[in-house]
């Protein structure tokens, strides 16, 4: 089972393959990994002491950055994540981001962005779309219309709290949509990151 992979000189986490979207350019959708590392499907979601035990035994021999990403949404599991991010951070030197949707106040309603201060370096978001319309059109959260509000109001929120905030956009959408998005991302002030849509998953980042 695997729970971490190298790709492209970062350790990445893969936590949970749960997750709230369906977005139409998902890397899910093209095979069971990324680039030559093992499935990423989860025969269960790996416990708190089975997660540190994959990374202590994982060679980190030059990997600087552990991402929490893989096949499903982090945030799904926020607290099992803060509780191995503080362990990275106590262990080793390791910048230590985030992948998300965004969507965690639907995801857990209960959960203190708060607590993310001091232990997470770099949160990257899906934007995905300029709108909320098109959102859902591209993200296909499962909590329909208000998702876009919701992931954009914890962008603010985080944007108080973590160092490095950053949006992405995957180039699958109109070239007008992709200039919207950069001026809604520069309103907000947060950097955006335009993604070229993969879909032999060799290419992913």
């Amino acid at each position: 089972m695997t729970i971490f992979y190298e790709f492209e000189g970062k350790l990445y986490a893969n936590i949970t393959n749960r997750c709230p979207c369906s977005c139409v350019f998902c890397i899910r959708k093209n095979g069971d990994s990324v680039a030559d590392n093992d499935s990423l499907w989860l025969e269960h979601e790996p416990s708190y002491k089975e997660i540190i035990k994959a990374f202590d035994d994982f060679d980190k021999t030059g990997l600087h950055e552990l991402v929490f990403c893989g096949y499903g949404e982090p945030m799904e599991r926020a607290d099992v994540l803060l509780e191995v991010a503080k362990y990275v951070k106590q262990t080793t030197d390791m910048k230590i981001r985030i992948n998300t949707n965004g969507l965690v106040d639907f995801i857990n309603p209960a959960f203190d962005s708060y607590k993310m201060r001091y232990i997470i370096d770099c949160i990257s978001i899906s934007l995905n779309a300029p709108d909320p319309e098109s959102y859902l059109e591209v993200s296909r959260p499962k909590f329909g219309l208000p998702s876009f509000n919701s992931m954009l109001n914890f962008a603010t929120t985080v944007k108080t709290i973590v160092p490095e905030v950053m949006f992405t956009v995957v180039d699958i959408i109109k070239p007008e949509q992709i200039e919207q998005c950069k001026e809604l991302a520069e309103g907000l002030g947060i950097p955006l990151r335009v993604r070229h849509w993969v879909t032999d998953n060799e290419s992913y980042t």
